[in-house]
């Protein structure tokens, strides 16, 4: 590796780092608020906010490693013109291509660390992060322990505490269960206290009334009782296997999916083929970004008012290659035939960057060249 390629990749990936950091940080931040809202108040430790905050970690790095690959090559292509440092290269004879090099092997090491992240980290996160919040959606004293609230474990179930005293009893219980349209049961109760069976976590109920309304008839029975045992595994949920998302699955499944894999997961043929092309697309794409941003801002030449013009058309490139990616994600999932076009944003993204490239390289050729010379 030449001397200056070494030189400008020590630098792209200083700044890639650095850029990483802080936009890693706001959107973990961002995301970390609305988590610790809903899991502190559905009664979960400050150990589970982190170890839910760590898992969505590797799917935040994924989408923001392009970005800062796209920021990092802006911003030292800009110093470098500013330093005149490319000019004496392209003085030298050097063409943009040949200037853009060490951009090709920062983007290639950015599509190994996106590689990585988009197969193996973010699957396993994803599949961990799935397992715990299965395990929390069946925790009683995250869904039944709250009061003074109307809450709906399930659709059909509405629940009422006035208070829970510091042992854990629960003060002027209501509970409506209309599971059955035919008789709707009201259980009203003073006390109450979760109890823990060898069929299940169950609701013990004192002092209490239960009110069966029958819609079609219009009567109402109302019996009254001292104690009662409710079974509140319908408040938890089934305890089955549950629908595995595509992004916990491995690449390898997703290629060549069974019937069963097709049975567990949500999405057809099409959202399993084009979710893992997508992968191989990503990484791809990662190498596309940076070399945009570098050869967009190699059209302009110097200017007082600075490279804003280059940096914005840039910006507006990018948009148009995601736009592009949005549109064949949404046509890709609708035919497994066209799981191709999930290549199309980092190929459209490839020919802008070669276009740009080749035009600055001709228009220094231009400038280089005799008056009455033909290029």
């Amino acid at each position: 590796m030449a001397r200056f390629d070494r030189y400008m990749l020590s630098q792209l990936l200083v700044l890639f780092g650095f850029f990483s950091l802080i936009l890693v940080s706001v959107y973990w931040v961002n995301r970390a608020i609305g988590l610790f809202d809903q899991l502190i108040s559905d009664g979960q430790s400050a150990l589970v906010f982190l170890e839910f905050t760590l898992l969505t970690l590797p799917y935040v790095i994924l989408i923001v490693l392009p970005i800062s690959g796209f920021v990092a090559a802006i911003y030292v292509t800009n110093r470098l013109s500013s330093d005149s440092e490319l000019v004496v290269l392209q003085t030298a004879g050097a063409s943009a291509l040949r200037i853009g090099r060490p951009v090709i092997y920062f983007g290639v090491l950015v599509a190994l660390l996106v590689a990585v992240l988009a197969h193996v980290l973010v699957p396993a996160a994803r599949t961990e992060l799935a397992g715990r919040s299965q395990e929390i959606s069946k925790d009683i004293t995250a869904q039944f322990l709250k009061e003074g609230q109307f809450l709906h474990p399930t659709t059909n179930i509405a629940v009422y505490i006035r208070n829970i005293t510091e042992l854990g009893e629960l003060e002027e219980l209501f509970l409506e269960d209309s599971r059955d349209p035919a008789a709707v049961v009201t259980y009203t109760a003073k006390r109450a206290f979760l109890v823990r069976a060898d069929t299940g976590p169950r609701l013990v109920m004192r002092d209490g009334l239960a009110q069966t309304f029958q819609p079609e008839t219009g009567r109402l029975s109302t019996v009254a009782f001292v104690d009662f045992s409710y079974d509140i595994g319908a408040l938890i949920g089934p305890s089955g296997a549950r629908n595995r998302d595509l992004r916990e699955l491995p690449t390898a499944v997703l290629l060549n999916p069974s019937e069963v894999d097709l049975a567990s997961a949500y999405g057809e043929l099409p959202d399993f083929l084009f979710e893992a092309h997508d992968r191989f697309a990503k990484s791809l794409l990662a190498i596309v970004v940076p070399l945009m941003g570098f050869a967009t801002l190699m059209m302009g030449g110097f200017s007082r008012f600075g490279v804003w013009r280059q940096v914005l058309i840039a910006v507006v490139l990018i948009i148009l290659v995601q736009m592009t990616s949005n549109v064949a994600e949404e046509t890709a999932r609708k035919d497994a035939a066209l799981f191709w076009l999930a290549y199309a944003a980092p190929a459209i993204g490839g020919l802008i960057a070669a276009a740009l490239l080749y035009s600055a390289s001709m228009k220094r050729l231009r400038g280089r060249a005799p008056k009455g010379v033909p290029v």
